[in-house]
């Protein structure tokens, strides 16, 4: 009985030394496998957790869009009102494409991990044509993997233009608070509109593979 009752505060001992090793990857990842979460499941996980980032980045990038139009269709704007909206979205736009940074960055982590041990266990057959039929599928999913991860930066990239549009004008109505600042950013706007549908479209992209990814991964 004592046993059986000590056993929850051994799991939560046990997920709470875990967490304090999310610093470290290698020892996260044996610490992980000891129950039973292998890299494989972690990739996937990781690659879920990217692609739903980069869906609610897109969200974030056409709400900051929007809000923008907003500021400069109108006429008659609080100019101080305009400039912290506007600058509400562009810290949240800075926050969504940072979470997308750092998804991709633990993606790219636990894929070499995986890719490594892979690699090493080939040494590991006595059956030769079971190596060369796990060596054809470490290549293959190589090959897919790196796919996905090509066009996930390449819209992680897409967004530093954005940001970068985004908070020259954030800046530049901050320290011109009058008219003609609402005349410069609607100058801007189009060109931002573009710069967000190219991005926009590269996320698409990106999601697409990672589906693809996760539902090769899963059979």
């Amino acid at each position: 009985m004592q046993i059986v009752q000590n056993r929850p505060v051994s799991l939560l001992l046990f997920f709470c030394l875990v967490l304090a090793l999310g610093g470290c990857s290698s020892a996260y990842y044996s610490a992980m496998e000891k129950v039973g979460v292998h890299k494989r499941d972690i990739l996937i996980d990781r690659v879920e957790k990217a692609r739903d980032s980069q869906a609610e980045a897109q969200e974030q990038f056409k709400s900051a869009l929007e809000q923008f139009n907003s500021v400069v269709q109108l006429k008659n704007t609080d100019l101080k009102e305009a400039y912290e909206r506007l600058a509400a979205e562009y810290q949240d736009c800075e926050k969504a494409a940072a979470k997308v940074r750092e998804r991709i960055d633990k993606v790219e982590d636990v894929s070499e991990a995986l890719f490594d041990e892979w690699e090493r266990e080939l040494d590991l057959y006595e059956n030769q044509e079971l190596r060369r039929a796990s060596k054809r599928q470490l290549q293959e999913t190589r090959i897919r993997y790196e796919e996905m991860l090509r066009s996930m930066r390449s819209a992680e990239a897409s967004m530093d233009p954005v940001l970068a549009t985004f908070r020259d004008n954030v800046l530049f109505l901050k320290h011109n608070l009058n008219a003609q600042a609402i005349g410069s950013l609607r100058a801007e706007f189009s060109s931002l509109e573009k710069d967000i549908d190219a991005l926009i479209r590269k996320m698409n992209k990106a999601i697409g593979k990672s589906n693809a990814f996760i539902e090769q991964m899963g059979h």
